[in-house]
């Protein structure tokens, strides 16, 4: 069902650029029957790519499928956004071309009574206004796509920005004050992304010198089969405390579910918190660290189990909650969570999706109090789908807490 709702709205997202930049440019003939079926190849195009990516099959169409999906959408932006300036503009343009329409002239007669034979039509009439028109809103919106796409897959397949956060907590024991976590998510080890991926995080998540590591999901999109490979950087992450993982909803796309994650996660050196949570012992004070499953878990028998996880707590102490998606924060509040990290969103990802995010989650990005709990979500240091990310640069969060 989820396959052909995608590939309808393809359908009539290729059916609009269809019809502003092939049949609002050109004129019948050879060029606009290629042009079409140019459409008609990038659409199945998509729909190939995104099925591939669900069968991990097909990989050697992740790149153009998915550049050319956010190509699609921006130019989709850009035109809809011109779509008032280009009416203004027809307007005036049918108006301009009633006034100069010639009155019409009586047809000649010869000597004889028959009609004069009419003079031969110029070979290149020059271009009508419409055209004009459609071949200018078309290059408007294609260089601005190709723009925008371009600094997007430079920010996404660039180095993740450095966040720096203090958070206090009014229940913090003091002696905990300056305890730092590394925060990371939606990684998304895939067929877009390299070994070098993985090693740049490490990397910079080494060079923070935290105490604890907290990966709040969506690691893989795939199976240990196939990305085991891209994963082994991880066994070199350094901390005090350990690195510790959540599930996201990606983990349950992978064919063979999480737990040949989990199971490579532990041989790797990472903690899979599910539903539990352990002691973080700190200068003589204790913090509880608790992580849940993801909701997308639940439809297997593996979604989030808060009074497992939290339940049985001494109340006095702070707790750092790990769930991938902020709006866990609803069944965080029920159980006296003092801090959540999150990520899932991408901070939007591709902007104006932030727009859209917001409507699902209650915080994009960034820190914000719900429900009396503080959130934390990260952007993400990876991106999904399209190599492309503009206006919510990849993220490593470095979080100190503070009394």
């Amino acid at each position: 069902m989820i396959v052909l709702v995608f590939a309808g709205l393809v359908l009539l997202a290729h059916f609009y650029l269809w019809h502003r930049m092939v049949r609002s440019t050109t004129g019948p003939g050879r060029l606009r029957k290629v042009l079409s079926w140019g459409v008609v190849g990038l659409a199945a195009l998509v729909v190939a790519t995104f099925v591939g990516s669900r069968m991990e099959i097909g990989h050697w169409l992740a790149w153009p499928g998915y550049v050319w999906l956010a190509l699609m959408f921006y130019l989709l932006v850009f035109l809809v956004v011109l779509e008032v300036p280009r009416a203004v503009a027809a307007f005036f343009v049918r108006r301009a071309e009633r006034r100069a329409a010639p009155e019409p002239e009586p047809v000649p007669v010869m000597a004889g009574g028959g009609p004069a034979i009419p003079e031969p039509a110029p070979d290149a009439p020059p271009m009508s206004r419409r055209l004009f028109l459609g071949r200018a809103t078309a290059t408007v919106a294609g260089v601005g796509a190709l723009g925008t796409v371009g600094y997007g897959m430079t920010s996404a397949l660039g180095d993740p920005v450095i966040e720096r956060v203090k958070v206090a907590l009014p229940k913090l024991d003091a002696r905990l004050s300056g305890l730092r976590f590394a925060v990371v998510s939606d990684i998304h080890l895939g067929p877009l992304t390299g070994r070098g991926h993985t090693e740049r995080i490490v990397r910079m998540i080494n060079g923070l010198e935290a105490d604890v590591v907290a990966i709040v999901g969506d690691l893989v999109d795939g199976s240990v089969a196939q990305l085991g490979a891209l994963a082994q950087p991880l066994k070199s992450l350094e901390s005090r405390y350990g690195a510790y993982f959540v599930t996201g909803n990606h983990e349950y796309f992978s064919p063979s579910g999480p737990m040949e994650w989990i199971e490579e996660l532990d041989q790797l050196g990472v903690r899979s918190l599910r539903n539990e949570r352990v002691e973080i012992r700190h200068q003589g004070a204790v913090l509880d660290l608790a992580g849940v499953n993801d909701l997308g878990g639940a439809s297997s028998g593996d979604g989030p189990d808060f009074d497992k996880a939290l339940g049985g707590r001494d109340t006095s102490r702070s707790t750092v909650l790990l769930a991938h998606q902020p709006v866990q924060v609803e069944q965080a509040a029920r159980h006296g969570v003092d801090l959540q990290l999150s990520g899932h969103t991408h901070g939007g990802q591709i902007a104006p999706f932030n727009l859209v995010v917001g409507l699902q989650q209650p915080v994009v990005s960034g820190l914000a109090t719900v429900d009396g709990v503080q959130v934390y979500v990260t952007r993400g240091a990876g991106f999904w789908g399209p190599p492309v990310r503009v206006g919510a640069p990849p993220e490593i969060t470095m979080l100190e807490l503070r009394a």
